[in-house]
């Protein structure tokens, strides 16, 4: 079922200096009954002293960059562990090249932790590929909001089960300018009136980008309800696929017509689509990160005028991970780092815009006032207004048939 998902927090950045002399961030939370003991926990500490941990993650934005480079140095000073930022462009080919290692017996592998979610996790996971259950014994879980947002233990409907620790959360937004479009769709039906009525002036990124990939899930949600939209959260088969998806196509065959260059070219990323709404060639652009807008207008790059928003029945969304491989040369510096990226400061300072924007994943009322008062609520030019229910991703399987499907129906 939807949950709704809260307003983001953002840090306080006068508090969230002093955060920094804290010394050891296992301070931040209790300790939970089912995780690790004290003394388990402090000899996985002294255990990570010395380590080189090699975190392959996504490479491609400078304001990220920059975070974990904070962060790295922030654990070698605190912790004795070295952070190498393995900068990737697709957390599949860090798939490849475990699943490669395995099969040579390689135990001594090349990746110690790992940026990931959905299908590459599924893939891992069911593969053997992963060292754990690992993330509910770090001891700043304890903050982990897994009631509020369930998704923390649920990656595109496959169980977690310890084997990753949640890192962010993100959910399908679109964005506007309130300067030039009054009423938004709120609703597929309401896209495709929309469209009809400004042709030319939409468009979405071309599959398998990520962002146009999470755009045909959220047509395939909102168009299926039911025991249809609950076949979407299990393994696909043929029958299942070809039942779900036929609305689909139906509503893409409506809609492509109305779309920039009548739906026969699509921008290649989210950014590009961002860059021609900017310029004002289109009216609507999306983002999975609820503050990027927020972070765009900051920047001066998009217009005050920006209005972030979501489908009223609710929009696609899920938690990015934090992932041992099973042949980590460094799995207790791997485990340190995490716990750190989990810890109160670490999270405020990622979910500020003036960083990163990207939202937390824990449950910010609970914290302590002293760790609570890092985070504030105060609400910025871009940001959502109304958050609108999270609909969990559908189950990994579906990806790949979905694009294959798009692209021999749309791709020429």
């Amino acid at each position: 079922m939807p949950v709704n998902s809260p307003k983001p927090f953002f840090i306080n950045r006068r508090n969230a200096l002093g955060a920094l002399s804290l010394g050891s961030l296992s301070l931040f939370a209790p300790w939970r009954s089912a995780g690790a003991t004290p003394a388990a926990w402090r000899q996985i500490e002294a255990q990570a002293r010395g380590q080189t941990v090699y975190f392959n993650a996504w490479g491609g934005a400078p304001t990220i960059n920059a975070f974990i480079q904070w962060a790295s140095a922030e654990v070698k000073a605190q912790f004795g562990v070295t952070v190498k930022h393995v900068k990737i462009a697709d957390a599949a080919d860090m798939v490849k090249r475990v699943r490669n290692e395995k099969s040579a017996g390689k135990t001594d592998g090349t990746v110690d932790l790992v940026w990931i979610n959905g299908e590459n996790f599924l893939t891992m996971k069911r593969e053997n590929l992963l060292f754990g259950p690992f993330a509910e014994q770090l001891p700043s879980y304890a903050w982990v909001d897994t009631q509020g947002k369930p998704t923390t233990r649920i990656d595109f409907s496959e169980p977690v089960d310890g084997m990753e620790a949640p890192w962010g959360m993100a959910q399908l937004t679109f964005m506007t300018d309130s300067n030039r479009t009054a009423q938004p769709p709120r609703s597929t039906a309401e896209l495709l009136a929309f469209a009809a009525k400004h042709p030319g002036r939409i468009s979405y990124p071309r599959p398998p980008d990520f962002h146009g990939t999470t755009f045909l899930k959220q047509l395939l949600l909102d168009l299926n309800s039911g025991t249809d939209r609950a076949a979407l959260y299990q393994s696909v088969t043929p029958q299942a696929f070809e039942k779900s998806t036929a609305v689909l196509w139906r509503t893409l065959d409506a809609l492509h017509p109305s779309l920039w260059r009548g739906g026969k070219h699509f921008p290649h990323t989210a950014a590009a689509l961002r860059q021609m709404f900017s310029d004002g060639e289109l009216i609507l652009a999306m983002t999975f990160n609820p503050n990027e807008a927020a972070n765009e207008i900051a920047a001066k790059r998009l217009a005050p005028s920006t209005l972030s928003y979501q489908f009223t029945s609710g929009t696609v969304g899920n938690t990015h991970f934090l992932a041992i491989p099973f042949n980590s040369r460094a799995a207790q510096g791997a485990q340190v780092f995490a716990n750190f990226l989990l810890s109160p400061a670490a999270q405020a300072k990622k979910a500020d815009i003036a960083v990163w924007g990207d939202p937390t994943v824990l449950a910010v009322d609970r914290l302590p006032a002293a760790q609570r008062a890092f985070f504030s609520a105060q609400a910025l030019l871009g940001q959502v207004r109304q958050s609108a229910p999270t609909l969990p991703e559908p189950h990994g399987s579906w990806v790949e048939p979905l694009e294959k499907e798009w692209t021999l129906r749309y791709g020429g």
